[in-house]
């Protein structure tokens, strides 16, 4: 006699949530209430409705933990069907990549919080695996694209920008260095505003943007690879 993981599977949509916060790359994860794994942090989203498609749902879901209004990039990530994935139910996973500025501070509630990518809470599920996946989706794009955009203010000093590319690649990235790669590739360009200089005297930063505030994919060789590791 088949057993209750013969019916027919549910389906879930996930997020990961990154923003540079203290110059570190952070993610959105929120307490579970209820068992299985309940007070375990995961990452949000929940079951998907009957009449709704991913990309709906997941922005219903989000709506619930963080203002969609301050996602500035948002793509599905990969989904997940292994049939032990949940202890209780066979539960499809589909996830999705979100990127919030490293300018606003999205309000949350209070089961929500953000925490270190690199060093997350002991997590439910395989949401740790799904954020890891998050993690190498975003390095690997801010080497071909210009999803910078999507966690940089609208301007920015390159010594700004290259923080926020350090805290999501894991690795230092020179300002000058960056500078180079991307006037190069077309990604950004200068405002003609600069940024006066402090107590200590030196030259004015000049300001910078984002030529494109939507994905474009600009170079095909990944020149900012990360070091191979997770």
């Amino acid at each position: 006699m088949a057993g209750p993981r013969a019916s027919v599977a549910a389906h879930e949509v996930l997020a990961v949530i990154f923003q540079v916060r203290q110059q570190r790359l952070s993610v959105l994860l929120w307490r579970r209430a209820r068992p299985p794994y309940e007070g375990a942090w995961v990452l949000p989203g929940g079951r998907l409705g009957a009449t709704e498609g991913l990309d709906e749902s997941i922005r219903r879901q989000l709506a619930q933990k963080v203002d969609v209004r301050d996602l500035t990039h948002l793509e599905q990530l990969e989904t997940r069907g292994d049939p032990e994935r949940h202890p209780a139910d066979r539960t499809l996973a589909t996830s999705y990549l979100g990127l919030v500025p490293a300018d606003t501070d999205p309000a949350t509630p209070e089961d929500t919080a953000w925490h270190p990518a690199p060093d997350p809470p002991p997590m439910g599920f395989d949401h740790a695996a799904i954020m890891r996946a998050g993690r190498r989706r975003l390095r690997a794009k801010l080497s071909y694209t210009n999803i910078g955009f999507a966690l940089a203010p609208r301007e920015f000093t390159m010594s700004e920008l290259s923080g926020y590319y350090r805290a999501a690649l894991g690795h230092d990235v020179a300002a000058t260095n960056l500078r180079r790669v991307l006037l190069r590739r077309g990604q950004i360009e200068e405002t003609g505003e600069s940024v006066p200089s402090g107590r200590s005297g030196g030259r004015p930063a000049a300001l910078f943007r984002f030529r494109a505030r939507e994905l474009e994919i600009t170079d095909a060789f990944a020149v900012l690879r990360p070091p191979s590791r997770e």
